[in-house]
């Protein structure tokens, strides 16, 4: 990147001008403003005392030097060095890159390996509009981060056992009648829902029941007959009790063949899935070893905690009085899992803000109290959460906005917006995979261009506006380049060909400019773990790329050079336009 070109070359400037060695870092080196000439400023203020000279008049040394060595125009304003490359260097670079079809993508080369975890849904409910949130984000850090160069391993984690597990399990049991995927046409997950609904709503009428004989509503909850057959059963299920057992491999199996065709659908994918019931007892084993070198404590009731106190945190329970385990007893378990798996360099874990306090815990407790190296490698990608015009959601009143309805809500949306627009010209096998495409990808971007650590207001229907900051937009910038390109075949116009010693004019030099952007975009997405970058630059460049189009004739162009630099420009937009989607996990059409 010509910014490490420049930080290096200040760096030899300021030796050879004030015999000083001063690093200089490529983010030292920034985009001129829009409103000021030029392309690249430098902050010349760090290098003043060295000089012992007036801002401006260390700017115009610094700039006369890098005239000299890199061929540069400049200017100064008040302190600030303004460099204006050259039309050969940014023909040169054009000449490079417009063909490259992985460009912004960093090669993988004895890479940082980082481990992320997303998704991990619950057996008891199926996927609702904040796991799409969580899927959508975990994937796509993923893509990113693998786009920056990294080995990226997704990890899985289902919570597939505990009390919520064995609620649905116990209102099938009781209330269910036998009732299956295969009878009742239901996908599984949606039938295991169904019954921890169920559960809440005869848990509810159990308290009322006993708070109208004179129990507080705290002893009626935690009396309830229902919450304490839950117990039991979770009991039982730690205790390896065949008949449980085989009901949570039943009712667990539904779930997992609901979720993926949920997966599928959403284009989610992982490279290993662990299971909450395979990895707690791990997790109890770590406590047992926190208990016996003294820096765990077990209580009178015989639960055992962690005291963070002195870390400004809390107490912290680790095993309930009976033995069974906690989320906190799991995350230990994988934690260790992973490290022993993977070695990574850092682990990401994409969960909700509501988990915060979690993952402090979490950190803090491997790192400080257990001395586990690996622990100072977690990051926890806190985001918000997703609300509805309606208000927030509740998976155990029935109140969620599921996934799967979700998803066919946005093709039925796109089809009809679609249409609306008289988009006949497919076949139905065609339009369906478009509407598809256009929907869902409005749904990805929607969300995904919000950054992570905001809450969200989702909108179906804003998202599928085709002249808005969302995908069918994109999609239609991408398709209409494309049709661009098939008319320059069909009219035998060659623009493979390197275009020399041409004299670029302002709007494809700022075309090019904004393309420039893209991989140090990538990067800056990468660490900062926000895809949200990725979406609003590429919103940008699909909007620039159409005032472009409005603007600049390019059939009717007579200078043939002129043509063969707008069309390779065209194509090199697709290019970055499908490549940012695809790190979004969208995908873009040749026709719309």
């Amino acid at each position: 990147m010509i910014e490490n070109v420049i930080a290096s070359s200040v760096q030899e400037v300021l030796k050879e001008l004030y015999g000083a060695d001063i690093p200089v870092a490529a983010s030292a080196v920034q985009r001129t403003r829009k409103e000021f000439e030029g392309d690249f400023t430098i902050v010349v203020f760090p290098f003043v005392k060295a000089a012992r000279k007036a801002p401006d008049a260390v700017a115009a040394e610094i700039g006369e030097a890098l005239h000299h060595k890199l061929q540069v125009a400049y200017n100064v304003v008040k302190g600030f060095l303004n460099i204006t490359l050259s039309n050969d260097f940014w023909l040169k670079y054009f000449n490079e890159h417009c063909a490259d079809a992985s460009y912004g993508f960093e090669p993988h080369q004895n890479s940082e390996r980082i481990v992320i975890e997303y998704s991990s849904p619950n057996t008891n409910k199926p996927l609702h509009l904040g796991h799409i949130r969580n899927n959508l984000l975990g994937s796509s850090v993923a893509r990113i981060l693998d786009a920056c160069g990294k080995e990226v391993v997704k990890v899985n984690l289902v919570n597939d056992r505990g009390i919520h597990i064995c609620k649905s399990m116990l209102a099938w049991q009781k209330f269910g009648h036998g009732e299956t995927p295969e009878s009742t046409g239901m996908k599984g997950d949606h039938l295991v829902g169904k019954y921890y609904v169920i559960f809440d709503q005869h848990y509810k009428e159990e308290i009322k029941q006993l708070m109208a004989e004179g129990k507080s509503e705290e002893e009626a909850s935690a009396q309830a007959p229902l919450l304490v057959e839950a117990r039991e059963m979770l009991r039982k299920w730690e205790s390896g009790d065949a008949e449980v057992r085989a009901l949570w491999t039943k009712m667990n199996g539904w779930v997992y063949d609901g979720f993926d065709k949920t997966y599928e659908r959403l284009g989610i994918q992982f490279d290993k899935v662990y299971y909450e019931s395979q990895t707690y007892l791990l997790g109890k084993k770590i406590v047992e070893e926190g208990l016996a070198n003294g820096v765990l404590y077990r209580k009178e009731d015989g639960s055992v905690w962690v005291d963070l106190r002195d870390e400004g945190l809390d107490e912290k329970l680790l095993l309930r009085s009976d033995g069974t385990s906690v989320y906190m007893t799991q995350d230990l378990g994988t934690a260790q899992l992973r490290y022993e798996e993977f070695a990574p360099q850092k682990m990401i874990y994409v969960v909700g803000n509501e988990q915060n306090y979690h993952f402090d815990v979490l950190k803090l407790l491997l790192s400080k109290k257990l001395k586990k190296e690996y622990g100072n490698h977690i990051y926890h990608l806190s985001y918000g959460m997703v609300e509805l015009p309606c208000g927030k959601m509740k998976s155990r009143e029935g109140t969620v906005v599921d996934a799967d309805d979700l998803m066919e809500e946005m093709f039925v949306q796109a089809k009809e917006s679609t249409e609306a627009l008289g988009k006949h010209d497919f076949t139905p096998d065609e339009a369906a995979r478009l509407y598809e495409m256009i929907g869902l990808g409005a749904l990805k971007y929607f969300i995904l261009k919000v950054d992570p650590k905001k809450n969200m207001l989702f909108n179906p229907a804003e998202s599928i506006d085709f002249n808005g900051n969302t995908a069918p937009f994109i999609q239609y910038t991408h398709a209409r380049i494309q049709s661009l390109l098939r008319k320059a075949a069909e009219s035998q116009i060659d623009v493979a060909n390197d275009l020399t010693a041409l004299a670029l004019p302002a709007a494809e030099t700022e075309l090019i400019k904004r393309l420039y952007e893209f991989p140090q975009v990538v990067l800056n997405a990468g660490e900062s773990f926000s895809p949200a970058l990725i979406a609003n630059y590429t919103y940008d460049l699909a909007k620039e790329f159409n005032r472009f189009y409005q603007e600049t004739p390019i059939f009717k162009e007579a200078d043939e050079n002129l043509r063969t630099l707008r069309l390779q420009l065209s194509q090199w937009v697709g290019i970055v336009i499908k490549n940012g989607m695809s790190l979004l996990g969208i995908d873009v059409p040749d026709k719309m």
